[in-house]
Parts: C-alpha cells; structure tokens; sequence
C-alpha cells in the first residue's frame, strides 16, 4: 500500500474498470478479497480499548468502528453479488453505513467477533469468486443510491479497494501515533 497524507483515502480512490477484467486482474482482485481478514487482524493486534477507540482522523471512524464496518458492507457486497447471479439486474438496497457505525453492537462486540465474521464471510466469498465463469462476471445489480448498474468486476474492484482502503486508515494511524 502506498502511504499518502489523505488521511480519509490513503491508497487513494478507487478505479473501477469500464469493461470486463483479464483473468490475471481478477485473480489479484480476488486474492486481496481473500487476504482481508489476516491483514485487518494483523493492522489490529495489540490495540488497547483506548486505541480502538481513537478515530482514524478528524471527523472519522474510530478503529471500532472500522473493524465492525467490514463485515456489515462486505456481507452487503456479497448478498449483492449473489442476487446479481441470481436474478436480472436487480436493484440492491443501500444501507445508511454511519447509522449502522453507531448501533450499540459497535460499541458491545469484542472486535474479535466482527474478525471472526469477516474471516468466516471472505472464505466462503473467495470461494463463490473463484468459481465464476467469464459470463458471470458481466452480471450487474442496480444502485438506487449510485443511479448505476454495476457489474461484479466493478463490484470486485471495489470491494478489494475497500478492505485495502480501511486497513490502510489503521495502519496509518498506527504509524502517525507511533503504536
């Protein structure tokens, strides 16, 4: 990851491809999927509940907050793919994801929970990536809040940003404060 001095989007903004990913992109895309849990449990081991409890810049998440926000968008993203496999572009529902930031299981769960969740989640994930077909890939869903149709290439390229994206706001906090 390259180290930036945005602190909301250190690795910058995601870049999503306007046609059908080659093979070796999608293995790489993938493997960043299937890579998440060990990279965000290693970004948080040894935090103390002070530490977990610092945002990652002004205005931001705390690390709390960033840990459990991954299981609850990625189990999104892979409800999305799977009614995109399933059904003719559907429209997806979007979730308010500051509101679900502030529900009380934020603050109750032990991180090690939401690690468990997004460990067990990305398994079965890379598991239904890594057996799609050429055709499947091209299958879209419907964002009301987006006005777009995405592809799941799309849909892959944002999502491995998205966990490179919020492990990067924990590393760089760590590194700024020197934990």
């Amino acid at each position: 990851m390259l180290a930036s001095t945005d602190l909301q989007y250190p690795i910058g903004h995601p870049t999503l491809p306007t046609g059908p990913l080659e093979m070796g992109g999608r293995t790489a895309h993938i493997a960043h999927i299937a890579l998440l849990p060990d990279q965000l449990r290693a970004a948080v081991t040894g935090l103390k509940a002070d530490q977990l409890d610092t945002p990652y810049r002004p205005g931001g998440w705390t690390v709390r907050q960033v840990i459990h926000h991954l299981p609850d968008s990625h189990l999104n993203s892979y409800t999305r793919f799977k009614l995109a496999l399933t059904e003719h572009n559907p429209t997806i529902a979007p979730y308010d994801e500051q509101a679900w930031a502030e529900l009380p299981d934020v603050a109750a769960a032990p991180p090690a929970v939401s690690l468990a969740l997004l460990e067990a989640l990305h398994i079965r994930w890379t598991i239904l990536l890594r057996n799609l077909s050429a055709e499947q890939w091209q299958r879209t869903f419907y964002h009301p809040g987006s006005k777009k149709d995405f592809t799941l290439d799309q849909a892959l390229v944002l999502y491995a940003w998205h966990g490179r994206h919020h492990v990067a706001h924990v590393t760089e906090l760590r590194k700024r404060m020197g934990w």
